[in-house]
């Protein structure tokens, strides 16, 4: 995601919903990680985010979506057959699905009537007819309808479903989006295969993520199909309703592009045209392009962000070249390398944002180090900018200084480790972690197995640190004035 008018981040008053009355043990860095049961018991209602302990579920890993739709612009209503599959990983006598504010009409486990209740604001709570078995494979098939909602607080990310003034929909967000249009298992930590069949009316287009599979018009009615094969987290999927004008194309790697403009965006086509240019320059950075797509789709709306929607970023009217750049660092940092909780979100935007840099510099030749010093002269230490924390940031700060700060600390840490090690950890660790998930301090025990030295007091002054870094960390290397 980039961010170009203001920086807003929105918290959300969450309650903690707890299956048992048992702790549970510490997880690796320091999470509350759910442990299956022993005997067959309910599915834990949140996947275990510190910030968001309802978002997702427990007690399965969703392995692929099924998603029909048909939507009508004129009035809004939405009618949805969605069907999860799914591997239970523990003996399970319910599990909860999370959708938000549509009603559910009917649900199946397995083709079998299951019984269904919605609680609290989003959280769908499923018994099958009979107990799921452990490392069993079912299906749930879930029959809905209503209206689309979106996040009131608007900000950062928080928009959901979007339906402009012309009719036009869009579904996009970040934490949360998936779920304001089809039951869903909303985590990072649950990655899953993604197929949307989407039905609209006689000259509306809808287009989503990986490629496109076909369509079909019928009694004035259009259905699109959408696959993307690669796992994807939940907020990465998109379904974009409009009167697109679509281009079909080819990357210079094979990959098919498809980029669709909303009317008034066809100007936008002058920003598409440097997409080959920049994921060539990007895959020579971090490894070849690991999306299976790849395009744009582009809004007429100022909507105050950027998304990276899998294989084909979502773009606002004031997107620019690189706002390209960046969300296409995140198909390697962030869509197919994605965190395991939102205190990690730096895996995503630091390195998209200092990928900006990265390009400034190969394409526009910018003496990066004197960026940098310029920028450190323009923040004083009692600045707010060096009190946004990049790690451990605090629940509804996750974007504070994702933007700006983050690229002096990446920009440090190259200096720090040097261009050899910099330059490796670019590539290796999308590599390493290839369409999976990752957290911040796996990262910083990758970066430091690759050097010399200890980095631990670097981190903490750059990455978790509220004030402004002691000299010897702001000014590593050849960075010193």
């Amino acid at each position: 995601m980039r961010l170009t008018h203001y920086l807003l981040a929105c918290g959300l008053a969450i309650t903690l919903i707890s299956c048992t009355d048992e702790p549970r043990p510490a997880g690796p860095d320091g999470e509350k990680t759910p442990q299956p049961p022993a005997h067959p018991s309910q599915g834990a209602p949140g996947a275990g985010d510190p910030y968001y302990p309802n978002d997702g579920n427990g007690g399965y890993d969703a392995l692929d979506y099924q998603v029909k739709i048909s939507y009508d612009p004129s009035d809004g209503h939405l009618e949805g057959d969605s069907t999860l599959e799914a591997k239970a990983t523990q003996k399970l006598t319910r599990f909860n699905l999370d959708l938000r504010e549509l009603e559910v009409d009917s649900v199946e486990v397995d083709g079998k009537p299951a019984e269904f209740r919605h609680t609290g604001e989003f959280e769908l709570v499923i018994t099958p007819a009979e107990p799921i078995d452990d490392a069993s494979e079912f299906t749930t098939r879930v029959r809905y309808q209503g209206t689309p909602g979106s996040n009131a607080q608007g900000g950062v990310g928080q928009l959901g479903w979007l339906k402009t003034e012309s009719g036009a929909s869009y579904a996009l967000g970040e934490p949360h989006s998936a779920a304001f249009w089809y039951p869903v298992n909303e985590t990072p930590r649950d990655k899953a295969t993604f197929q949307l069949s989407a039905r609209v009316p006689e000259g509306w287009i809808a287009v989503s993520g990986g490629r496109e599979k076909g369509k079909a018009t019928k009694d004035g009615w259009t259905t699109y199909t959408w696959q993307e094969t690669n796992p994807v987290a939940s907020y990465l999927t998109t379904v974009a309703i409009d009167k697109f004008t679509i281009d079909r194309s080819k990357l210079s790697n094979g990959v098919p592009v498809l980029s669709a403009y909303a009317p008034g965006a066809e100007n936008m086509r002058r920003v598409e045209a440097n997409l080959d240019e920049v994921v060539r320059f990007l895959s020579k950075k971090f490894g070849p392009y690991p999306q299976t797509a790849a395009g744009g789709i582009y809004l007429s709306e100022s909507i105050p962000f950027a998304l990276e929607t899998q294989g084909r970023p979502s773009y606002a009217n004031w997107a620019d070249v690189r706002v390209v750049v960046h969300e296409y660092a995140h198909q390697w940092f962030g869509n197919s390398v994605s965190i395991k909780s939102w205190s990690d979100l730096c895996l995503n935007e630091c390195f998209a944002s200092y990928t900006e840099w990265l390009w400034h510099e190969a394409k526009d030749g910018a003496d990066l180090d004197e960026l940098y010093r310029g920028d450190v002269s323009a923040n004083p230490p009692d600045s707010q900018f060096w009190a946004n924390k990049l790690h451990k940031m605090g629940v509804g700060k996750e974007f504070d200084g994702m933007y700006d700060k983050s690229k002096l600390a990446m920009h440090a840490l190259r200096r720090k480790v040097g261009d050899q090690v910099f330059d490796r950890v670019l590539k290796e660790w999308p590599e390493a972690h290839r369409h999976g998930n990752a957290s911040w301090p796996e990262f910083e025990r990758f970066v430091s197995e690759r050097t010399d030295e200890d980095l631990g007091e670097f981190f903490d002054a750059w990455f978790r640190g509220d004030e402004r870094p002691p000299d010897e960390h702001l000014y590593p290397g050849k960075l010193r004035p």
